[in-house]
């Protein structure tokens, strides 16, 4: 039914993780193959091509739904629907940013100081050349193929670039002026699919299944016994997302609780819950969580 594109590159491998996670593993003959299928009876057609081009394809309908970044959608002006960010990049769970960069010596100091004329190289051509042009800078904007960073000084006076951490902009000099937009995956749909009542739920559906595959992330479940009278000790440690569940255990001995507690809590949380009176403490993994 669905006609679905994910994006090859940087945010091919967490992507994929993600899928494979909502129960949706992509399966292909190898990992240069363009081509992959999902074994659910919602997805017809599976390609992984180049994010920058996701928007595009989409809004022109030749695929139903897709997965994109903020910044391609944008820098493309394509006509999709959003249905939501989904919260991964490709190194972390942050957004990435679009900036403009120069020498880290240079004495440009904001946007506005840059020299008329200047050279700015990037690979969001439209996004750069709007943006210099709302704040009135004069610019020769160049199209940049990659290591674009490393154009300045000699082939670009500054550079429009992608960073999650600004780690790559440091090494290679440069210094950040400022962000341009703050880019987040999103999930999108063309809007003759979203128009369609059939295709519109079964987007919907896996979108469920992707964002609670996103929310189990970091998370655990726990699950323990107590006794009534060390029931409200134990309850006032417990982080939970929202009120713990408490039922009476058979017998009336005491009660047994679960909640979801985030991971990198839980080697501090234990061994309070023991000292409080807990007993027979699981820790169990979550593939999702739906609200």
């Amino acid at each position: 039914m669905l006609r679905l594109v994910l994006p090859k590159g940087s945010l091919e491998r967490a992507t994929l993780e993600l899928f494979a996670s909502a129960d949706l593993a992509v399966h292909r003959s190898s990992e240069v193959d363009y081509s992959a299928s999902i074994d659910d009876p919602r997805v017809s057609e599976v390609r992984i091509l180049r994010p920058q081009e996701i928007p595009l394809y989409v809004a022109e309908g030749l695929f139903d739904l897709g997965i994109t970044g903020r910044d391609w959608i944008e820098e493309t002006g394509a006509d999709v629907v959003s249905l939501g960010e989904l919260g991964y990049s490709k190194a972390t769970d942050l957004p990435v940013r679009i900036v403009l960069a120069v020498a880290a010596g240079s004495d440009v100091e904001k946007v506005e100081d840059l020299p008329r004329r200047c050279r700015v190289a990037t690979e969001y051509p439209r996004l750069t050349e709007r943006f210099l042009a709302e704040r009135g800078v004069e610019a020769e904007v160049r199209f940049s193929h990659g290591a674009t960073e490393a154009k300045v000084p000699d082939i670009a006076d500054a550079v429009v670039e992608l960073t999650e951490t600004g780690r790559a902009l440091r090494a290679a000099g440069l210094r950040v002026l400022e962000t341009l937009l703050v880019s987040r995956t999103e999930l999108v749909c063309s809007r003759q699919a979203a128009a369609d009542a059939s295709k519109a739920r079964a987007i919907s559906q896996l979108h469920v299944l992707l964002q609670g595959a996103l929310e189990a992330r970091g998370k655990v479940l726990v699950k323990l016994n107590v006794a009534a009278e060390d029931l409200e000790a134990v309850i006032s440690v417990l982080p939970s997302m929202r009120s713990p569940t408490v039922s009476e255990l058979s017998g009336g001995e005491g009660f047994a609780v679960e909640t979801v507690v985030p991971k990198r809590e839980i080697n501090v949380l234990i061994p309070a819950l023991k000292e409080r009176g807990a007993s027979d403490i699981l820790e169990l993994d979550l593939s999702k969580i739906v609200h």
